[in-house]
């Protein structure tokens, strides 16, 4: 098979097609990436085949931020505030849909691909694979979970007419050809009625470096460790913040979130690990416990961490449960709010109620000493370890590839 899988989102959205593009390589069939510059090293580091000519999701919501400006500019009075429900709408399925179509299928026509593989809040992967005619499917996607289906009925009608498609109003085109998921169906944080997804076990490692650092090993044994990593939640914020665009009205300004995090677990009885994403901590009192990195291996850390300080980006939530670690939430804006809730309600963890050193002492040490939601994330352990491995998600595309009815 030839399997085309298209990326515009986030680090997170990479990493969450990832497995399975990597899986399709394994299995001996031809894959070929197409996602945006800032993305292409996640799949070069597994030696994928790359395009990387999209435009970023930054960029993309950057776009739709100054062209609400301009029309509140225009109209001589500002908009009502989009809700959380309706940015997504506007940033899956806006007018920038029809120009990343544009790129997409060109790139399609050389490769001739059997199915696609897309982010699951990338849509141009999909009306790719209607022109075609061939089957698609969505990998795992925090956003992908919070787009309403029905809501992407008009906008959609939109990017086709623009394209001289033929109109499906159909909320059920998503995932006509079914979606993948990675983790247990008793855990789903699906946010509305979806079809069932075809789940496999989130893998450990995909790729890359995954060897902790010497000073690791020489962390003290008779202390918890504790990983703080936000992911992409703070380069994102950052570049936000490069383009002049505002940042989202949940979110905090990066040096914030860095000092209640190393202030707050510098007085936790645990050693902690603090990813930083490479930004600044002058300035900030740091204790004796905290190991500061730019970079960690995220998987690799979490398989001997007791806790997990996470912005709650759906790649990071699954990692949580595959290894087990109770969580403490900081979420800053898109899925993660959602996300964080439902590690709440499933008994995984608890969320920050405010962004404080303080705060981030009492809810780390609470959570540290719960035996509930220890005994809850050993429990999502072995439900996910009950589930296929990715590799099991490269047969089911292939029978449906082969599939008369297909």
């Amino acid at each position: 098979m030839r399997i085309l899988c298209t990326v515009t989102g986030s680090q997170g959205h990479a990493r969450e097609v990832l497995p399975l593009a990597v899986a399709f390589t394994r299995a001996g069939h031809d894959v070929l990436v197409v996602t945006a510059p800032e993305l292409a090293d996640v799949f070069r580091a597994a030696a994928l085949p790359v395009r990387a000519e999209l435009p970023g999701i930054v960029e993309s919501i950057s776009a739709l931020i100054r062209a609400r400006k301009a029309a509140e500019q225009d109209g001589g009075a500002e908009l009502p505030e989009l809700s959380i429900r309706d940015q997504l709408l506007r940033t899956a399925a806006g007018p920038h849909l029809t120009a990343i179509y544009r790129i997409v299928l060109p790139i399609a026509e050389e490769f001739r691909p059997d199915a696609v593989v897309r982010d699951g809040a990338e849509l141009a992967g999909m009306l790719v694979a209607e022109t075609l005619g061939i089957p698609h499917f969505s990998a795992p996607s925090g956003a992908g979970n919070i787009i309403d289906p029905m809501g992407l009925v008009e906008p959609l009608a939109e990017r086709r007419a623009e394209l001289g498609l033929p109109p499906d109003d159909d909320q059920r085109v998503l995932h006509r050809f079914g979606r993948f998921e990675s983790v247990p169906p008793e855990y789903s944080f699906a946010g509305y009625d979806l079809p069932g997804p075809f789940a496999y076990r989130q893998p450990l490692q995909v790729g890359g470096n995954d060897a902790l650092a010497p000073e690791f090993a020489e962390l003290s044994g008779d202390r918890p460790l504790v990983l703080a990593a936000v992911g992409t939640a703070l380069p994102m914020l950052g570049a936000f913040q490069q383009y002049g665009v505002d940042l989202p009205e949940s979110a905090t300004p990066p040096e914030v979130i860095m000092r209640a995090l190393i202030e707050g677990l510098s007085e936790v009885d645990c050693d902690a690990v603090v990813a930083t994403a490479g930004f600044s901590v002058d300035g900030i009192s740091v204790g004796k416990n905290i190991l500061l990195r730019d970079w960690v291996p995220q998987p690799t850390v979490l398989q001997c961490a007791e806790l997990f300080l996470t912005h709650a980006g759906y790649n990071s939530v699954r990692e949580g449960i595959r290894t087990a670690t109770p969580m403490v939430t900081l979420p800053q804006f898109g899925d993660q709010m959602h996300n964080a809730d439902r590690i709440t309600r499933f008994g995984l963890g608890e969320r920050l109620a405010e962004l404080s050193g303080e705060c981030v002492f009492k809810t780390c040490t609470a959570v540290l000493a719960d035996e509930r939601i220890a005994a809850e994330s050993r429990r999502a352990h072995r439900r996910m370890l009950t589930l296929p491995p990715v590799d099991a998600a490269v047969d089911y595309v292939a029978e449906l590839v082969d599939s008369p009815r297909n």
